[in-house]
């Protein structure tokens, strides 16, 4: 029997996100272990945590800018900080969801490629037009992504997700789950590869 999947929470607006993104699937290859993305919302984590992101806290914005760019230079990431910055991202979720309905595999490329965009070449994410051209790039059909965003039923299940992770103890992202136990932020990964190689310390 195989060894159970990382689970991988994310928000599409969060550069943490963004670069843990880029090595938790070589991290989990190298441990013979499969990724499960969840793309969720940081602003419902933040509210069931009674939590405000670092960047709409004054003492906290510079250093937390500062340190987005030094952790993507230290993990070999290129990371351009986008403007607006941070935004929302329903709607992308809501693609990604969609997708993982259909093949888990085509959800992460999706997951992959939005994240690039917005944190490489600065794509709004939240703007209508630019993420259904986005998804057109993708390979989504000319208005099928707007279909998708706006269906009830992709609404329903990124609610869903949301809840589901706040149950599960997530209140912030990138945030990891192996085997039962909680990893939170992108600087977890040698704890991580550690509890991966050994077990439990």
């Amino acid at each position: 029997m195989g060894r159970a999947p990382i689970e991988f929470y994310f928000d599409f607006s969060s550069p943490y996100s963004y670069i843990a993104s880029e090595w938790i699937g070589a991290l989990a290859a190298r441990h013979a272990r499969t990724v499960r993305w969840h793309a969720i919302l940081l602003g419902a984590t933040f509210q069931a945590a009674e939590l405000k992101s670092p960047v709409s806290h004054p003492i906290k914005r510079e250093y937390s800018l500062l340190d987005f760019e030094r952790s993507a230079r230290f993990a070999g990431v290129p990371l351009t900080m986008p403007q607006p910055f941070p935004i929302a991202t329903q709607n992308a979720a809501r693609l990604f969801w969609w997708l993982n309905a259909q093949n888990e595999s085509r959800a992460i490329a999706w997951a992959r490629h939005a994240l690039r965009a917005y944190f490489t070449r600065g794509v709004n994410l939240n703007d209508p037009s630019a993420l259904a051209g986005l998804a057109q790039e993708f390979g989504l059909l000319q208005g099928e992504a707007e279909a998708v965003w706006n269906d009830p039923v992709w609404k329903a299940r990124l609610k869903q997700e949301n809840e589901q992770a706040i149950a599960a103890g997530v209140f912030g992202a990138p945030f990891f789950v192996i085997d039962g136990e909680p990893f939170w932020g992108n600087d977890r990964r040698a704890q991580m590869e550690r509890w991966l190689e050994k077990g439990p310390f």
